[in-house]
């Protein structure tokens, strides 16, 4: 089921630089340093992004020396990911089985 939390995920991770953020940490754990040079984006407006993100609790920080660490929290997307399988199987059901509403 489609909850108030999932849409909100859903909207966050609609923004095309928040979901390369959240591509690039997939793979690796980042600092900021990092992000910045291969998205291209101004740090100040990564900050931004990486904020929402955070809190969201789509990523976590660690702190290391001056630096930190941002790294994927699997789980979330796990979450929304089977918020979607369940819609796509009510939906698969819908379709074999020709529900439909009387006009």
């Amino acid at each position: 089921m489609l909850t108030s939390a999932t849409t909100d995920l859903v909207r966050i991770l609609a923004d095309p630089l928040r979901l390369r953020i959240v591509t690039l940490l997939a793979h690796e754990t980042l600092c900021t340093t990092h992000l910045v040079a291969e998205t291209g984006a101004r740090q100040t407006n990564l900050s931004n992004h990486l904020r929402v993100l955070r809190e969201a609790g789509v990523v976590e920080t660690e702190p290391c020396g001056r630096f930190t660490y941002y790294k994927l929290r699997p789980e979330i997307l796990e979450t929304l990911s089977g918020a979607f399988g369940e819609l796509a199987a009510t939906a698969r059901t819908t379709v074999e089985t020709d529900r439909r509403r009387a006009c």
